[in-house]
């Protein structure tokens, strides 16, 4: 897995995190659903920011906040048969969406960008070519995989699979260095599976995803010309299977310390020599390194034994296999389908999304910085920019004064962490320098051929930075994306401005509700730079601990107490929220709020904030924050996020932080008996 698609601690990119395919549009015909569309429409929810109709004032803020705050929604609102869960960041996306189709259908603009990426669409939206093409784009890969005669060429032909269609049984990606963080080096990491993790092979929870994902291969095989399909799929199955139970848990693929194993490429042929190395880093084109950082060490080590012990006849079916799924999605309907009859299994989804929202998102993922110019053009103001910039400074003001006042830290840890604060850069709504897409050819007649070389061109986009000085102001998102990353190995923010809209925020809206919304999103940010894993970064981005060991004492102890409180937290069915996973995004949340409120409070300048529809600024704050999680979703879907995302479910992110932050009792008069009240002795104190 990537390093910087994952790690949730600040080591390479921590998202405040959006998954489009396991969202869902909001539910139409109700009252919830109504304030929603009107919302879609003004950029605004209610009159100052708040969507109040979507409360249930008959549940008490202290027994559940988030039912308060959006009892009536939850209530309401269906999940459509073409999601897997529905909220508040599927409503944003969802806009954004058809915003973006407007763009890319257009026509020519903006100096030819519209021309590009809309012939890139037209050549997806083209279904009577791709059904008349059936397989023939997919024959020529599938053919280079038959011809492969020893393990020698499959090492070198797996090489070449980076950025195309098919399979290797490790990643790889170019990142910074964690000892001279201006520099970028090569990351290798576990791969070789093709389910979402480890867990899907092992545990009995998924028995109904494994047995749909062998369905899928035998399938697959067939349609491909494999006369022994069935043998071939079980083959393939107890090769990843074999990989899955050596491959390292989530958890432990979070943890910068474990993570951390610098080697040279020789180092590597040594230490894990069941594979062809030198074929291998052949065929991806990268030259003897004296320096790479090995992600999963001891993985990389078994996984290689596993390959050399695997048959050839088994790897090429392996091989074939993930090359028809990888490329199924461009090619015609039964593929499509096929692909879809396994994928639905993992989150839950009953019909696949509509033909002009999946080629959307293809043309958004292959050039978005070139669609996301005139994204922004069209639809993010310089005054949203300029707020937003405003913001994220009295943001990281109060990030300074919590510092200064926190109790369990020294002085020589206070002095070093105000260092990073104010080396962390801020970069806000879109890239300073957008990339040159002038290299990438695109044939609104050629769906497969356009997919195959805009992957291969945003590969070597990024491994061109392999062995060069890190340029912090290139984005790992587009400025259409709705979320938001700390660097981590770079120590710098980003708020795309897709994230910038209702109800994260909005020109109109009331003060307390852009620092409950869009202010949680920043100090969360900030707050990466100091929670369990991006603690042990310094200012410069290098992997250092720069904390006493006191501290560090201190600072584990509060942990384990926040974490046993989300260890009680029941996500689907005997499925719980597992700390280990989420501790980064807990603390970061956690953080996040109280940073947002602090800077709240000075935004007032000393005067009491207004009452507004009988509500406080901080009760309007807090409502916002639950507001912007309110979401509902599919058990396969949240099995799913339990056992791979770093982020908790969002009820969790709203039950989880608010019960440790004493604002949060005295806005809304919370009391002993109270369901969510926690003693304050025992209580969280972390920031």
């Amino acid at each position: 897995m990537k390093l910087s698609a994952f790690l949730a601690a600040g080591v390479a990119m921590a998202a405040f995190t959006f998954t489009p395919h396991a969202q869902a549009a909001p539910a139409t015909g109700s009252a919830p659903a109504a304030a929603a569309a009107t919302a879609a429409s003004t950029g605004q929810y209610g009159t100052w920011g708040v969507d109040l109709s979507t409360r249930n004032d008959a549940v008490k803020p202290g027994d559940d906040i988030q039912l308060h705050a959006s009892g009536k929604w939850i209530e309401a609102t269906q999940i459509p048969a073409d999601r897997a869960s529905v909220g508040s960041f599927l409503e944003v996306y969802e806009r954004t969406q058809n915003n973006l189709q407007s763009l890319i259908t257009a026509g020519p603009i903006s100096a030819g960008r519209g021309t590009k990426y809309g012939d890139l669409y037209a050549s997806f939206m083209n279904e009577k070519r791709l059904e008349t093409l059936g397989l023939k784009p997919l024959m020529a890969d599938l053919a280079g995989v038959r011809k492969i005669a020893s393990k020698r060429d499959f090492s070198r032909f797996m090489g070449g699979t980076n950025g195309g269609f098919g399979a290797a049984p490790f990643q790889w990606d170019v990142e910074a260095d964690t000892a001279n963080p201006g520099m970028n080096v090569l990351w290798l990491y576990q791969g070789g599976i093709g389910m979402p993790e480890r867990d899907y092979y092992l545990k009995k929870d998924f028995a109904k995803q494994r047995a749909a994902y062998r369905a899928y291969i035998v399938r697959t095989l067939k349609t491909i010309g494999d006369k022994n399909a069935v043998a071939s799929a079980n083959a393939v199955m107890a090769f990843e299977t074999a990989i899955a139970q050596k491959s390292w848990p989530a958890a432990d693929r979070r943890d910068v310390d474990k993570i951390n194993n610098p080697m040279s490429t020789a180092e590597l042929a040594a230490y894990a020599p069941g594979i062809d190395w030198a074929e291998f880093w052949q065929g991806a084109h990268v030259p003897d390194q004296k320096r790479m950082i090995v992600s999963e060490k001891s993985a990389v080590r078994d996984i290689a034994a596993i390959y050399a012990k695997t048959p050839l006849s088994t790897l090429k079916a392996w091989q074939m296999f993930h090359i028809a799924d990888g490329a199924a999605p461009w090619l015609n309907k039964a593929m499509i389908d096929s692909r879809f009859l396994y994928r639905k299994t993992v989150n839950g989804v009953a019909t696949i999304l509509p033909r002009w929202k999946r080629g959307v998102a293809m043309t958004d993922s292959s050039m978005g910085e070139l669609l996301g110019q005139d994204y922004v053009k069209a639809y993010f103001p310089p005054a949203a920019k300029a707020k937003m910039e405003a913001l994220v400074g009295n943001l990281k003001l109060a990030m300074t004064d919590r510092i200064n006042g926190n109790e369990w830290m020294g002085p020589a840890t206070k002095a070093a962490a105000i260092v990073k604060l104010s080396r962390m850069d801020v970069m806000v709504g879109y890239p300073d320098k957008f990339r040159d897409y002038s290299g990438l050819k695109i044939d609104a007649a050629d769906l497969y051929g356009n997919v195959q070389r805009a992957s291969k061109f945003n590969t070597a986009y990024n491994m061109d930075d392999l062995g060069k000085p890190v340029d912090r102001m290139k984005w790992a998102m587009n400025p259409q994306t709705i979320n938001a990353y700390n660097g981590g190995l770079e120590n710098k923010i980003v708020f795309p401005a897709g994230i910038l809209q209702a109800p994260f925020f909005a020109m109109g809206a009331d003060d307390a509700v852009n620092y409950g919304s869009i202010g949680a999103v920043i100090g969360h940010e900030i707050s990466h730079g100091f929670d369990d894993q991006g603690r042990k970064i310094d200012e410069t981005g290098k992997v250092r601990d720069w904390w006493t060991k006191e501290d560090n004492d201190r600072f584990l102890a509060e942990a384990k107490v926040f974490g046993a409180e989300y260890a009680k937290f029941e996500a689907a069915p005997g499925l719980f929220v597992n700390p280990d996973l989420t501790m980064g995004e807990n603390i970061a949340d956690f953080a996040g709020i109280q940073v947002a409120l602090d800077a709240y409070h000075k935004s007032l300048g000393g005067k009491p904030a207004p009452v507004i529809d009988g509500l406080t600024g901080d009760q309007r704050f807090f409502l916002a924050y639950a507001q912007i999680w309110r979401e509902k979703t599919r058990v396969d879907a949240e099995r799913s996020a339990i056992t791979t995302d770093p982020h908790s479910p969002g009820r969790f992110r709203v039950l989880g932080p608010l019960p440790n932050i004493e604002a949060w009792y005295q806005a809304f008069g919370v009391k002993p008996g109270d369901k969510m009240y926690i003693p304050p002795e025992k209580r969280a104190k972390i920031w």
